[in-house]
């Protein structure tokens, strides 16, 4: 049975345009119906009073659910953001951005006010409240994250796991034996974010594998505190020769703490970052690349998907990729 997607493949445009053409709902140049048309004879589609129910009913609105939690850091959620509106925009659909932090409350509400045709949704929770209801509204739903079990969702994520534990396999490759591990804000950790969670573990589980001393703590993002907290790791495990910092916005402070504290890098200490490219070459540091703008892309291509009536995998997994920069080398043996 042809769809309204395959006419949307065939015409070259995105679903919404084809839903337009045929409810004549909202304006499309004359070439681009005619394509369309032309498409709807070619494929042989005929809509039948269901579908077209279908179409009159989309508002081609996704909401996309980012609440502004303590901890998370704007210019890196920015990144996401930009990717799906720019991708949003490609198959025809408008975004209404949802940053209220009142759990599943606005998406029942939002939901009942056929507001959207259906969700993306962001900084998710290991036992995230908002999972049962996406699990049961009838509009479709992306994550970008995912939570403790991912039946019945589509989730896209990067592997945190995996890049907690290739930074550990970098240092210790380098012969670093005792390596610390800064995280993100401690409140981040008390609402269980997936995100912080899984790149810890997987720091924690390398460590363990390869016979590394380590040492997992939070940090603040500023100053003082991320110098409190370098000052107490390097004064517990005065051996420490490595560091991996997964929190964006206390990346600057670490390499001030480490000065003032009069440790090089890397020589004395070696730093490995999970963060953008970008920020990551802006400061030197080795690091494992957080896909953000690609996260973006493909969560909303996969809403897309969804709302098209195409099938989508349960999760969709980016794997970590490392890159080499200033700020590790050997571990220096003293004499």
């Amino acid at each position: 049975m042809v769809t309204i997607a395959d006419v949307a493949r065939h015409a070259g445009v995105a679903p919404s345009t084809v839903s337009y053409v045929l409810t004549g709902r909202r304006s499309i140049s004359s070439r681009t119906r005619t394509r369309v048309r032309e498409s709807i004879r070619q494929l042989g589609y005929h809509p039948n009073a269901g579908a077209r129910a279908v179409a009159s009913s989309r508002v081609d609105v996704v909401g996309l659910v980012l609440p502004l939690r303590p901890g998370v850091h704007l210019p890196v959620l920015m990144r996401f953001v930009t990717a799906a509106v720019a991708t949003a925009r490609a198959h025809g659909l408008d975004v209404l951005l949802m940053t209220a932090d009142r759990g599943a409350q606005d998406l029942r509400r939002v939901a009942a006010d056929a507001q959207v045709d259906g969700f993306l949704v962001m900084d998710v929770e290991l036992h995230d409240e908002r999972v049962p209801l996406l699990r049961q509204m009838g509009r479709p739903s992306v994550l970008i994250g995912r939570p403790a079990v991912v039946n019945g969702l589509t989730c896209v994520d990067f592997d945190f796991e995996a890049a907690g534990a290739r930074c550990v396999d970098h240092l210790a490759d380098l012969g670093h034996r005792c390596i610390g591990f800064l995280g993100s804000p401690s409140v981040v950790y008390q609402r269980n974010a997936g995100y912080a969670q899984r790149a810890m573990a997987g720091f924690g589980a390398a460590a363990m594998r390869r016979g590394v001393a380590s040492t997992a703590l939070p940090v603040e993002c500023d100053y003082e505190s991320v110098l409190a907290t370098v000052r107490s790791l390097l004064r517990t495990q005065p051996a420490t020769t490595g560091l991996v910092v997964h929190n964006e916005a206390a990346l600057n402070w670490v390499a001030a703490s480490l000065r003032a504290l009069g440790r090089r890098v890397p020589d004395d200490v070696a730093v490995v970052a999970i963060c953008p490219d970008e920020l990551a070459e802006q400061l030197r540091l080795t690091s494992v690349r957080l896909p953000a703008e690609e996260l973006g892309r493909q969560a909303m291509e996969l809403l897309a998907a969804r709302l098209s009536g195409r099938p989508t995998a349960a999760l969709t997994l980016l794997p970590p990729k490392l890159s080499c920069r200033a700020s590790t080398g050997p571990r220096l043996r003293r004499v």
